[in-house]
């Protein structure tokens, strides 16, 4: 089966970053006289799709740009699908997960921290393949080879995707998900 394009979240760092436009922007809020008069907070437009990710906390413009580019995956993670291609759609068994995935899952299970870099690459290839099952959880779940409980734990991790699903849910009249 031929590889899916690759999902803006799931580019090396240096490939998404030349899609981008990086602003230096003033920080706002306590921090001291250096926060206040320079220009260390950090705005990354995505290009191609107009995401935006942006980082004002700490005094190091190189700080802030390292969580704005992890803010940046994350929200197109959420807000860009890739189109689904046909092969999408076929026998969940048939489906292969990226390395990243696999090497993530084990036993059934699926370990990362919410923080950690590979959870955006990881939230987008989730929701691509749920766009392609129409929601349909359990399907989803099974193309992975997790339950479909830690599935849903897993996009509990980021209340923002589960939010996302339960309100489709709500509208199609189903009722939403919690994860236990």
């Amino acid at each position: 089966m031929p590889e899916a394009p690759a999902h803006p979240a799931r580019l090396p760092l240096e490939a998404l970053e030349t899609d981008c436009r990086m602003e230096a922007i003033r920080s706002a809020g306590p921090g001291g006289q250096h926060r206040n008069k320079v220009h260390t907070g950090v705005r990354l437009s995505h290009l191609p799709t107009g995401t935006q990710g942006r980082a004002t906390e700490r005094r190091s413009q190189l700080e802030n740009k390292v969580e704005a580019l992890y803010r940046l995956r994350l929200r197109l993670a959420l807000d860009y699908r890739n189109p689904p291609r046909e092969e999408d759609f076929g026998d969940p068994e048939e489906y292969q997960p990226s390395p990243l995935w696999q090497g993530r899952a084990r036993g059934g299970k699926i370990r990362v921290n919410h923080d950690h870099n590979d959870f955006p690459a990881l939230l987008a290839e989730v929701l691509d393949r749920l766009a392609a099952d129409g929601d349909d959880l359990e399907r989803t779940a099974a193309a992975f080879r997790v339950s479909k409980s830690q599935m849903l734990k897993f996009l509990a991790s980021e209340h923002a995707a589960l939010g996302a699903l339960n309100d489709r849910r709500r509208a199609r009249g189903e009722h939403p998900l919690r994860a236990s």
